[in-house]
């Protein structure tokens, strides 16, 4: 007699588990070959690094940088712009005003030695001439200038200051100077390179300026001399543009951000800062294609502007708060290749350095962190550096994340021996300097970070839930097809 097989389906011939609550608000995994491993196989070095000689390129001849609005900034919007639209992307030029700051003089001189410091950002203006009035040097420890017990027994009344950099904000080092009498702080680098800053505009009351550690250690032997401080600016009406590049596939309505700045800082070529980061979304987009199978929609976006005045303010200013909301979240990427640098994730929950972004923020942190823990590689939690676009759509309550692999700070022992590189030296000596060209890069440190670039566009194409409650299609399906057989029961009765 021959066996006969049947499938019966009964009311509760199965138990099922229910669904965890808990587990819709978890990251949908990327499967294995999925959109986000496709994405990491495909963007390569070499290809990054064929980006970044073009911009070096673009910046030797133009005069040596590519500053907004200078033929160089034109020239890298052009040329990242013609390989977008040849990829299929929906591309938009978006034109729009900003205040950029023209230098009008930054000198700093004491008897017969004139250095250039770095007028702080948010800072007021010597008259037309400078400042002059003794030189008096706040001794040194790990919070110079930061109470005011440090000024006690030093007459600094109308004298002109010079402050060691840490142990607190430029802010703070203002307000304690100002308080004691001082009509000028100039603050140095404690440790070799350049330093730039910013203070509270709304409440700084002396001229404050930064200077290159070397240049500042040189002038403490001149204390009690005639020193003429003269750092001036004037703000000039400029006009620049925003690249957009939009996947056509995806839904608009739950759209990723990933975004950086475009050009570079006057009389630079800006090639860590910041075209590492503006090569690795190229040929991420690239890789991605403009009609990719995604479940959301990516904007590439390529921001104008000055860097005090980035392009991602008129950006936000332009959208409606329903056409805000179509946006998931955004993904900003500062300088990632180093050539001392590490592997920092901007703290979005706030959890190790304070001040938490709006809600998805910290999944964000945590997606990236992840992404680094299976390569084996430690990341540390780090702020945002600013100025920047997350300045924009943090407070517009748009999540927030991102990478950055250290500039101005000092890279210490233990981050030596986790990452690798020199303890005690600057993660990028070459900051803000002329040096910072193609020579200024860390290419095994870049391929790992324009990698998680990659990782992090794709996983987040691919599904949001983690960070907004947005599901991808395939996992809606997946929960209606659970319940229908929750509901049902199945069971398997052979006879």
């Amino acid at each position: 007699m021959r066996r006969m097989q049947r499938i019966a389906v009964t009311a509760a011939a199965l138990i099922l588990v229910p669904l965890s609550p808990a587990l819709s608000a978890q990251a949908e995994p990327d499967v294995r070959g999925g959109l986000a491993e496709k994405l990491v196989r495909k963007v390569t070095i070499g290809a990054v690094h064929r980006h970044l000689i073009a911009f070096q390129r673009i910046a030797d001849r133009n005069g040596g940088n590519r500053a907004d609005p200078s033929p160089g900034a034109r020239e890298s919007l052009d040329y990242v712009a013609e390989r977008v639209r040849a990829a299929g992307f929906e591309v938009t030029i978006q034109e729009f005003g900003y205040d950029r700051r023209v230098i009008d003089a930054e000198s700093l001189t004491v008897a017969a030695t004139r250095v250039v410091p770095d007028h702080m950002t948010g800072s007021p203006q010597t008259p037309v001439g400078g400042l002059t009035a003794g030189l008096v040097v706040v001794p040194a420890d790990s919070t110079t200038g930061c109470e005011p017990e440090d000024y006690t027994g030093i007459d600094v009344a109308g004298a002109i200051v010079l402050i060691r950099r840490g142990g607190c904000s430029f802010v703070t080092k203002e307000r304690v100077a100002a308080d004691a009498g001082a009509i000028a702080g100039v603050v140095y680098n404690n440790s070799p390179g350049p330093m730039g800053g910013e203070v509270n505009p709304a409440t700084a009351r002396i001229p404050m300026v930064g200077l290159v550690g070397v240049d500042g250690t040189a002038l403490i032997a001149l204390a009690g001399k005639q020193a003429t401080l003269d750092a001036r600016h004037h703000i000039e009406p400029t006009n620049s543009r925003n690249l957009i590049a939009s996947t056509r596939t995806g839904r608009r309505d739950n759209a990723v951000i990933v975004g950086a700045h475009l050009d570079s800082l006057p009389a630079v070529p800006g090639i860590n800062e910041n075209a590492t980061s503006v090569a690795a979304m190229l040929e991420t987009a690239l890789q991605l294609g403009g009609s990719p199978k995604v479940n959301n929609s990516v904007r590439f976006i390529w921001w104008g502007g000055d860097w005090d005045n980035t392009g991602s303010d008129a950006y936000l200013r332009s959208l409606s708060f329903e056409q805000q909301l179509d946006i998931a979240l955004h993904i900003e990427l500062e300088a990632i290749g180093s050539p001392n640098g590490g592997y920092f994730v901007f703290d979005g929950d706030g959890s190790s350095t304070g001040g938490s972004g709006p809600y998805g923020s910290g999944q964000i942190e945590q997606a990236f962190a992840d992404y680094y823990a299976s390569r084996g590689i430690a990341t540390e939690p780090t702020k945002f550096p600013g100025p920047g676009a997350y300045s924009d759509f943090m407070p517009a309550g748009i999540p927030t994340g991102g990478l950055f692999s250290g500039l101005f700070h000092t890279k210490t022992q233990a981050q030596a021996e986790k990452w690798g590189g020199t303890a005690g030296a600057l993660f990028d000596p070459c900051n803000h300097s002329v040096c910072d060209n193609l020579g200024n890069i860390n290419r095994d440190l870049l391929d790992k970070n324009a990698d998680a670039v990659a990782h992090i566009t794709g996983r987040f194409a691919r599904s949001t839930r983690d960070v907004n409650g947005v599901e991808s299609r395939a996992h809606r399906a997946s929960v209606r097809q659970a319940a229908t057989r929750q509901a049902a029961g199945i069971s398997v009765v052979t006879e």
